[in-house]
């Protein structure tokens, strides 16, 4: 029965990645590359000059996670949450800054896998902080800030069974 449970999340997971669209999969997968060092970023996502230096650009945004990995504070003090938001709404920033994660789902899924389970009640706070910064254009501010629903601004707890699909890129066929 815990196989089925597990694969029934999954199946949700899964369907969840593909309600994104197809630039949000994209830049999920290029970030997951990046920060999970699966794969050379350079090599397998680069199109042109222009996403030559996003990526990189995301590679040094991106050495911020291991330092966020291993430091979240306890969710009941103050001690660390300073410098904990500081850290991931910088990297928070930088995602919503490239535009193409569009709402607040996309961003979830993202971080709980760059992350791990652990990061889903700090996750909230870090989009609206960085979804509100000046850096962000107005217009595109208030759309990411429209997609929280107030369930997951509110929410009184949080699984903590960790993601099961990673996406991947996957080589198209010659036909």
């Amino acid at each position: 029965m815990a196989n089925l449970g597990t694969a029934s999340l999954t199946i949700s997971e899964l369907r969840e990645f593909a309600s994104f669209s197809s630039g949000e999969q994209r830049y999920i997968k290029r970030s997951l590359d990046i920060g999970l060092g699966r794969q050379d970023a350079f090599k397998l996502w680069a199109r042109d000059a222009e996403e030559n230096a996003s990526i990189r650009s995301q590679y040094v945004a991106y050495q911020e996670l291991k330092v966020l990995r291993g430091g979240m504070p306890s969710e009941t003090g103050f001690e660390g949450v300073d410098s904990f938001m500081g850290k991931i709404i910088r990297v928070a920033a930088f995602d919503l800054a490239q535009g193409r994660l569009e709402c607040f789902s996309s961003f979830r899924f993202l971080y709980e896998r760059l992350l791990g389970p652990d990061i889903r009640p700090w996750l909230p706070s870090a989009f609206c902080g960085a979804a509100a910064l000046p850096q962000i254009h107005p217009s595109r501010r208030k759309v990411l800030l429209q997609s929280i629903s107030e369930a997951a601004a509110t929410a009184p707890g949080w699984s903590a069974r960790a993601p099961s699909f990673f996406p991947e890129w996957v080589e198209k066929e010659a036909a």
